[in-house]
């Protein structure tokens, strides 16, 4: 009978949300003749009982919905009005729920122009109107975000590296974060291990993803406000079960295409709130819609409304060109940028850079959570700055010509630095600040002079006279200098050839999952492989920076689990034979001469 009257329940709430609901069923007519079906006299008492359940259960779900209705989008609901909670239930109240204003003409236009640009083909969009927010169903990667499209594949990677922040480095934050560690608070340097991912509780999963969400909106807003997009759709129920929610959801969107600025304007419903808490609050309850079909653009219209569209475009260095790239419909370096620093930036340098009649391009002005790199740079199309490439969390977006990826550490002492290595930084900083070539590595005689006096370097005479022989200095040329100079004079010479040796291990997380038709896996029967998200072990061997090239074979690796090398006796060991493969050199433009190794196929960043 229970479960009876459950899945009665259940229909009288999907009847209760549909667009046109129909009137509540009466048990008969009042007019209904003696004998008639509906004549409830005809029934026993426990027929009779059970009815009257069933008419008030579905009597309530109708009573329940109709405040929902009376305040959706249409109705013209202020933007900005309070969130109230109920602390007892953590739930939103039906009734308090504002869900947003829809977009003016023109605001829906900028914002597609924008996304989009004017010209975009129907594959672009299905690309990113067809691509959920949602966990891998794999265990062994069910901390990661499932990549099913190619274009939103940078939106879903800088959202992957904040998840990974939460899981690795904040679990306590995150309530009972997995089935064995409970919600035991983890000592400094201490987090997650790979192993117990696939332990990992999926209401833990659901908020780190929702605090990061959080997060990246509060970091576009300028930590005052956010804007949090969602869909005009009947099916604000806070109550439902999410499996429910999530069922009409899809339904509702059976058949829905966004095509132009007035599509766009039709279903999307925003709201602004001023408050972490009301923004988690909200979050929570419009998962479902961030897992739908059309969560990772409502994702990325969420930051850009939080930014401004206004300041969005005063961010870019071109703002004619659309945020979506063409022809491949790939996540461009700006939105990246966006959600890793809060501006919609399109170079990955520190600060700006001078071009001359008051012409600037714009970098990285701050400090970041987690950091980013790419293939490009290990091809000198690019120079990725200090902010980005030494984070605050040792998390990297990783990107290539087509794809964006994720690689983490569970050690945040991967970064720390010796006194020699954070001399290295202060000199590099310094050159990159006078280097006006698009990350080229070369600066002129007046910047090089400048680089001297801001890093107290002595050189004598002859040693600038034959830097600056050419007109410019190259770093290459500088760096050999430098390693060659003692110490007391700024320089960097270090006899002894073993300081800065690390040995530590880094994560490779891949979320695409779709037909792979160049893959290795060989099947039978014709069936096309499939490639999974994959989580890949890496073994990182730092030698010495200072360490001769000629010399390189012979450095000695510790045989120690992993993590920097300590002081003391060492058990030493020759160097596994590395292996190569394109993340390897995204891995050396951040600890350069670096060698990996793994085991099974290479870690694949396309």
């Amino acid at each position: 009978m229970a479960d009876q009257e459950e899945e009665d329940l259940r229909m009288a709430l999907r009847m209760s949300m549909q667009p046109s609901p129909p009137e509540p069923k009466r048990s008969k007519p009042r007019d209904a003749p003696p004998g008639s079906p509906a004549d409830s006299s005809m029934e026993s008492p426990e027929a009779k009982n059970r009815r009257m359940q069933r008419e008030l259960m579905a009597a309530a779900a109708e009573r329940r919905m109709l405040p929902v209705r009376t305040a959706t989008p249409m109705a013209g609901v202020r933007s900005g009005s309070t969130l109230q909670v109920d602390k007892k239930e953590g739930k939103l109240g039906v009734e308090e729920v504002s869900w947003g204003k829809e977009l003016s003409e023109e605001e829906a236009k900028q914002l597609f122009s924008m996304v989009f640009g004017n010209e975009v083909s129907k594959d672009i969009l299905a690309q990113w109107t067809n691509q959920g927010i949602r966990f891998s169903s794999d265990p062994e990667t069910s901390m990661g975000l499932v990549q099913h499209e190619g274009g939103p594949c940078g939106v879903l990677a800088a959202l992957q590296a904040y998840v990974l922040k939460y899981i690795l480095f904040f679990p306590n934050e995150l309530g009972s974060v997995t089935q064995n560690l409970g919600s035991r608070r983890l000592s400094t340097g201490e987090c997650i291990a790979s192993n117990n991912f696939p332990s990992l509780t999926e209401d833990a999963k659901a908020r780190a993803l929702v605090r990061s969400m959080v997060e990246i909106l509060f970091l576009c807003g300028d930590s005052k406000s956010v804007v949090v997009a969602t869909l005009n759709v009947i099916t604000h129920n806070v109550e439902a079960e999410d499996g429910l929610r999530e069922e009409i959801i899809a339904k509702s969107l059976d058949g829905l295409s966004i095509e132009s600025a007035s599509d766009l304007q039709k279903i999307l419903r925003v709201d602004t709130y001023t408050s972490q808490e009301s923004a988690f609050q909200i979050l929570q309850q419009l998962i479902p819609f961030f897992q739908s079909r059309m969560g990772a653009m409502l994702f990325l219209i969420s930051a850009l409304l939080s930014r401004g569209l206004d300041s969005v475009q005063a961010d870019r260095d071109d703002p004619s060109l659309p945020l979506v790239t063409a022809p491949f419909g790939h996540a461009s370096q700006e939105i990246v940028n966006l959600l890793l620093c809060g501006q919609a930036v399109p170079n990955v340098f520190d600060g700006r850079m001078d071009l001359g009649g008051g012409m600037f391009l714009k970098g990285i002005f701050r400090n970041v959570e987690v950091g980013f790199l790419t293939l490009l740079e290990s091809l000198n199309f690019c120079k990725v700055g200090q902010f980005l490439k030494c984070p605050k969390w040792p998390i990297w977006v990783v990107g290539s010509e087509s794809h964006y990826t994720v690689i983490f550490s569970l050690d945040t002492t991967v970064q720390d630095e010796n006194e020699l290595e954070e001399r290295e930084s202060q000199v590099r900083k310094a050159f990159d600040a006078q280097d006006q070539s698009g990350g080229g590595g070369f600066i002129s005689v007046e910047g090089f002079h400048q680089v001297l006096r801001d890093t107290n370097i002595k050189l004598t005479p002859e040693k600038i006279d034959h830097l600056c022989n050419t007109g410019f200095i190259v770093w290459s040329e500088f760096w050999q200098v430098i390693l060659d100079l003692d110490k007391s004079l700024g320089g960097l010479k270090d006899s002894s050839g073993l300081m800065g040796k690390k040995v530590f291990d880094l994560y490779h997380f891949n979320g695409i999952a779709k037909s792979d038709l160049n893959g290795s896996h060989i099947t039978t029967g014709g069936e096309t492989p499939v490639q999974r998200p994959r989580l890949t072990k890496l073994r990182v061997s730092v030698p010495p920076r200072w360490t001769p090239e000629e010399f390189m074979a012979d450095v000695p690796v510790s045989s120690a689990s992993g993590g920097n090398e300590s002081g003391g006796k060492e058990t030493e060991a020759k160097p596994e034979p590395s292996q190569h493969a394109p993340l390897v050199d995204c891995i050396r433009t951040r600890w350069p001469r670096a060698t990996c190794n793994w085991v099974g196929d290479h870690p694949s960043i396309v």
